[in-house]
């Protein structure tokens, strides 16, 4: 098996971080905040903006997913 790529292991280290950060804020379990996350547009943002939003404050990183997902009809 070919080890993953710096960037492609950043992005996956940072969305692995992010959504457990997303889940405990708006008090979801991990399967909740991914689908959520899916369903609402918010897990298509981070893997389009990863490299941005991994230098940001992960509490502003939870705001903007929560901004994208409210905008995209979620309602938590």
């Amino acid at each position: 098996m070919a080890a993953l790529d710096k960037q492609t292991s950043d992005k996956v280290s940072f969305i692995s971080f992010i959504i457990p950060e997303f889940a405990y804020a708006y008090k979801m379990n991990m399967q909740e905040a991914y689908f959520y996350l899916k369903k609402y547009g918010g897990l298509d943002f981070l893997m389009k903006h990863w490299w941005a939003l991994h230098t940001d404050n992960p509490f502003w990183v939870v705001r903007d997913l929560y901004d994208v997902c409210y905008k995209n009809g979620g309602e938590r």
